[in-house]
């Protein structure tokens, strides 16, 4: 499967435990999406292009109302990534 870097991006931050929250403007449709890491800080890569993508594969999805997390076919089509906040030594 064709994932774009903004998708990776953004399905590595939710396989960390990350989430997506749908902002919608006093109707059902989706106007807007913030996606958080762990840590509480913001992505800037995820958009609601990129949102859209990876719902209509069904990377990611939402339960009971709550943020939008990564599916068990989004952890499998997520690419092994080192972890950034270790620095480029690794160590």
């Amino acid at each position: 499967m064709n994932i774009s870097k903004a998708e990776q991006r953004t399905l590595h931050t939710l396989a960390q435990g990350g989430r997506i929250v749908a902002l919608r403007d006093g109707g059902p449709k989706i106007a807007q999406v913030e996606c958080y890491n762990r840590d509480g800080h913001r992505l800037l890569d995820c958009t609601l292009a990129t949102f859209k993508r990876l719902k209509a594969r069904r990377l990611i999805a939402s339960s009971g109302g709550g943020p939008y997390r990564i599916t068990r076919a989004g952890l499998l089509a997520v690419r092994a990534q080192a972890d950034q906040r270790q620095g480029a030594s690794g160590g």
